[in-house]
């Protein structure tokens, strides 16, 4: 088979690539179906973009890199798309888009647009055995156990990193990038639950509050989840992004900053309730209770001078912990790292020394944060190198 555009992986990026590049396009992936993180992503509601979409909200070794692919598609181009194709969607918190019904929709509207770019597109088939052709590049796809040889202009890599196993991620992209001479960065889980030993917060297992999380230097402000084996919720996967193994990280369970003004007002007004009481009015009772013994929270609040309170506001303000680990690829979102951006080029995803070979998506090293940018980098990495390609 000759094809003027081979892509690999038919998920958010690749299908993205496959529907407006020109040419036979050939698309591959071995799941039974596109599209498959898409359809699992935000509670099958898919949050798709995030009104905030830019450089600001991803990690990469090279922070300016995402700037050209972002700029060019932007998140208010794919909110035209989705809105062009009559998908209803709403906005969550913090910018977050999420379809009304279901990402079944996405991923109906991206096939759609398939079929309309007239893409031969190949499921439960996987392709190997990439290597340079006169005519640009050759593999071979297999399928039931029958092979067939395959020769394309251009080749796309598409095929993300190695979160979420289970749906069949590996580090191919990475093993096809060093066999053409790229470099891939350091790999590891992102957007990713921390662990701790001795199921330390096990009594405390689904207790959510709102919380600022700390890893590096950088801050998180939304809802902390304690779970049996660790912490998760949106504020802690955001700051595992950042974290390294050893590093404690910094729970601030007060960041609104009224605790003190609250708990002096209550022992203005006479103070006899217990200390654990008053606080479990601003926080969650079973998280007072296992943080009393802890932090020493005795006595009534009456007891309680300034200085104690100011004492306790800055213990609940500053909680330091060491994560042991994370879950790991088996529940990261994504996967921070990837294919180095120095040997693409940030206009195109072109590989510099490889003409014709492109990467786009979670597998190069470009990381959003949690919230819909991951996905617009997929739109946006995708639209670049498909309009290289047209």
């Amino acid at each position: 088979m000759i094809v003027v555009v081979a892509i690999i992986g038919a998920g958010a990026a690749g299908m993205m690539c496959a529907a407006y590049a020109k040419g036979r396009i050939l698309l591959v992936d071995h799941a039974r179906a596109p599209g498959e993180k898409i359809r699992i992503s935000g509670g099958g509601r898919c949050n798709f973009t995030n009104l905030h979409s830019g450089p600001h909200a991803f990690l990469s070794e090279n922070v300016h890199f995402a700037k050209s692919a972002l700029a060019q598609y932007t998140q208010w181009d794919f909110i035209d798309l989705v809105d062009r194709h009559g998908i209803a969607w709403h906005e969550k918190t913090l910018g977050q888009l999420f379809c009304d019904n279901s990402a079944k929709d996405i991923i109906a509207m991206l096939r759609g647009l398939l079929a309309e770019n007239g893409v031969d597109l190949r499921l439960q088939t996987t392709a190997r055995d990439f290597a340079k052709s006169p005519d640009g590049y050759s593999f071979t796809l297999e399928c039931d156990e029958k092979t067939e040889n395959v020769t394309a202009k251009a080749l796309v890599i598409a095929t993300g990193g190695k979160s979420i196993p289970k749906m069949g991620a590996t580090g191919l992209a990475y093993e096809i990038a060093r066999d053409f001479g790229l470099s891939v960065t350091e790999t590891r889980p992102a957007l990713v639950p921390f662990t701790f030993p001795d199921r330390r917060f096990a009594d405390l297992s689904g207790v959510a509050t709102p919380a600022r999380v700390t890893a590096g230097n950088t801050a998180f402000e939304e809802a902390l989840l304690f779970t049996h084996r660790g912490l998760s919720g949106p504020a802690v996967l955001q700051a595992s992004s950042y974290w390294r193994e050893g590093s404690p990280i910094c729970v601030n369970l007060a960041p609104q900053d009224d605790l003190l003004s609250s708990l002096k007002e209550k022992r203005a007004q006479g103070g006899g309730r217990k200390l654990t009481n008053e606080l479990a009015r601003l926080l969650p009772a079973r998280l007072i209770d296992y943080l009393a013994p802890e932090l020493g929270m005795t006595g009534n609040l009456a007891d309680q001078s300034d200085a104690q309170l100011m004492a306790l506001r800055h213990q609940l303000q500053h909680w330091e912990l060491t994560p042991a680990g994370t879950e790991g690829y088996r529940t990261a979102e994504v996967t921070l790292g990837g294919i180095d951006t120095d040997f693409l080029s940030s206009r195109t995803m072109e590989a510099k020394s490889v003409p014709g070979l492109f990467f786009i998506g979670e597998a190069v090293d470009v990381t959003g944060w949690l919230g819909g940018y991951n996905f617009q980098w997929a739109w946006s990495s995708g639209m670049a190198a498909a309009r290289a390609l047209q």
